[in-house]
């Protein structure tokens, strides 16, 4: 029987529903076509306007959302895990996002605010096509278009703003790190503090502080990206890439992979592989 795969997108005009429970720990991108709301958004009061994106990396810090009678709105929500584990390492995006949590909403010519929506009308119209044999990939692919067309807008409007110099250095090297691949054998912020020489503490609150998101946070997602690339394209059987990773056993090694990725590794290395007429896939090592 062939496996019904889950959308992993949702597709909204609907502005309160961005304070829904289900998008816990999912990222938002709204586009407001008309009208105005006003919110509050991590204790800070918000205003949205026509043509204005607003990029949520945590729904769950909104509240006292008052929308005007004209407001029409369009949004579309993913899974965060599922669009890092789709997204390369990108410096931008490191610094962009501290800008974007202490400021989400960004104000778009009419000419950006067509193409966001022509980004979301992609993905709205591929999101049911779900028996598509590279379906997540498919949708990967419009995010990323997506995305990459937010950064572009930022780019261009306030980089850095509203993140103090120190704050957005130190942040900066701590991703350089990830980026380097050293999560591939060190994944404790301890680690990652000696190397920044400040304490774990100053560390992991001037993350939390400036993102949102806490250092291990970061660390499973880049270590999520060097596993998912290892499971995709390295010979190694899965007793090896435990090692190869520094785990501490094949065990460990699938309970990790199993708790961010929603499979176990074995699991996964056989989602990637072709059905054949019968319905049998080929054998991997384990």
């Amino acid at each position: 029987m062939e496996e019904k795969i889950q959308c992993p997108f949702v597709w909204s005009a609907s502005f309160p529903e961005i304070t829904s429970p289900k998008f816990r720990g999912w990222i938002i991108h709204l586009l407001c076509r008309a009208g105005e709301c006003t919110f509050i958004y991590n204790r800070k009061y918000m205003r949205l306007r026509k043509n204005d994106a607003l990029v949520l990396s945590r729904p769950d810090l909104v509240s006292d959302i008052t929308c005007g009678e004209d407001l029409e709105v369009e949004f579309v929500a993913a899974p965060a895990r599922f669009l890092y584990s789709l997204m390369p390492a990108n410096h931008y995006g490191i610094g962009g996002g501290i800008s974007l949590f202490d400021n989400p909403v960004m104000p778009l010519s009419e000419a950006d605010a067509e193409r966001l929506s022509d980004d979301f009308i992609r993905i709205r119209q591929r999101m049911a096509e779900t028996g598509h044999h590279f379906y997540k990939e498919l949708m990967g692919s419009l995010a990323q278009t997506m995305i990459y067309d937010l950064f572009d807008f930022h780019s261009r409007l306030h980089a850095m703003t509203g993140a103090g110099e120190q704050t957005v250095a130190l942040v900066r090297r701590l991703m350089s790190l990830m980026e380097q691949g050293e999560c591939r054998t060190h994944r404790t912020v301890a680690w990652y503090a000696d190397r920044l020489n400040v304490t774990p503490k100053h560390l992991s609150e001037t993350v939390k502080r400036a993102t949102g998101h806490s250092v291990m946070y970061f660390i499973s997602q880049h270590t999520l990206s060097i596993v998912i690339d290892l499971l995709k394209n390295s010979p190694l059987s899965l007793s090896q890439l435990s090692e190869e990773l520094g785990f501490s056993s094949l065990s460990y090694f699938t309970r990790y992979v199993r708790k961010h990725l929603g499979m176990s590794p074995s699991d996964y290395r056989k989602s990637l592989l072709p059905v054949d007429g019968d319905g049998a896939t080929a054998c991997l090592p384990s």
